[in-house]
């Protein structure tokens, strides 16, 4: 074994040491969209980027392509597992920086590799799968050892996709894919290609899965704004949405019962949203119905453009943007995922599933 293999078979070795004291997984591997994307749309020719002022204000780093004002989901995750923040997969170069783990996720992908076309740029989930295999064959040949896979094994897999999939193919109005599937028969392509998904990141050796449901988008600003009557969440869009989540449970218990060694755990994002807006000023929260930056109706027609000044209260906001929470709702969605019981985290939370 070369000498920089050693050095990283013993890193391995340290991290599981680390593991088994502190009860918490070696790393977090992140795959979604643009709610938990940390800058790996940044480079590519895309319209979903929010590397820019006022996105980030309330981050440490500042902008960094974080569709937010500060923590997405997963960042508020990774502290609870007492892991670094993990880095875009587009800028982590050395293995030494997926060793804690990688975010793959892409602003405007989705389950389909067709969806959130009106942005350009984006990393579909498919590929976001490739660049994971990728970073697993790189460790692998690094380490030349077994330790590679008990690393990967005992690291959480964080997935939350679905959401363009509606907001940006079924129900975009430059899309035909409404007059091809009902909304049944849409979720059940979605739930069928998402199960081969996240069977193929089993295939390379993850096997502790949170998958988030979507949640309400009945109720985002950019949904509001395009109501014909003002006030209400979009009943049609939350309905599209809870067919969805329920076939990804159903789903999901299939998966867990036959691939050998994986766990599946469900974050019920929409049942957890609401609660909120059912009864905002318990959760610390008075504006649920605008997003604190955006223009037009809702401040959801359009989203943040570049330096336009945020809503000052922005810790009152449920909504950042037109389509995004703030990262208040971020941090509460994370502890949810953490510690929540079997309402929201079926069947057992993030801090039982890095124990196991």
């Amino acid at each position: 074994m070369a000498g920089g293999g050693l050095w990283l078979l013993l890193i391995l070795a340290g991290l599981g040491e680390g593991e088994a004291a502190s009860s918490t997984a070696q790393a977090l591997f992140v795959f979604g969209d643009s709610l938990i994307d940390s800058g790996n749309n940044n480079n590519l020719a895309s319209l979903a980027k929010a590397n820019y002022f006022p996105y980030g204000i309330d981050f440490a780093d500042g902008p960094t392509g974080r569709f937010c004002n500060g923590y997405t989901i997963v960042d508020e995750l990774a502290e609870l597992l007492g892991l670094p923040l993990v880095p875009p997969y587009s800028e982590a170069s050395t293995i030494q920086q997926v060793l804690q783990g990688a975010n793959y996720a892409s602003a405007a992908a989705g389950i389909l590799d067709d969806s959130g076309g009106n942005f350009a740029g984006r990393i579909p989930f498919n590929q976001q799968i490739e660049n994971f295999e990728s970073t697993v064959s790189q460790i692998a040949a690094a380490s030349s050892s077994p330790a590679t896979a008990d690393m990967v094994a005992r690291s959480i897999v964080f997935v939350g996709m679905g959401s363009n999939d509606y907001l940006n193919n079924y129900l975009a109005p430059n899309y035909d894919t409404r007059r091809h599937y009902s909304p049944q028969q849409f979720a059940d392509l979605l739930v069928g290609q998402f199960a081969a998904q996240l069977t193929r990141l089993y295939k390379a050796g993850a096997r502790k899965f949170v998958v988030a449901g979507v949640g309400s988008m009945g109720c985002i600003p950019s949904v509001l704004a395009q109501s014909a009557a003002a006030g209400g969440c979009s009943t049609e869009v939350d309905g599209l949405v809870q067919q969805f989540n329920a076939g990804v449970r159903a789903m999901l218990d299939g998966l867990d019962g036959n691939l050998a060694g994986a766990k599946f755990t469900f974050l019920d994002t929409f049942r957890i949203f609401k609660a909120i807006l059912a009864n905002p000023a318990g959760f610390g929260f008075s504006v649920v119905d605008r997003g604190c930056c955006g223009i037009g109706r809702n401040g959801g027609q359009i989203t943040c453009l570049p330096f336009m000044p945020p809503c000052a209260d922005r810790e009152r906001y449920v909504f950042w943007d037109a389509y995004h929470p703030t990262a208040a709702v971020n941090v509460i969605l994370a502890r949810e995922a953490f510690h929540g019981a079997a309402d929201v985290m079926a069947p057992i939370n993030v801090q039982q599933l890095a124990r196991l």
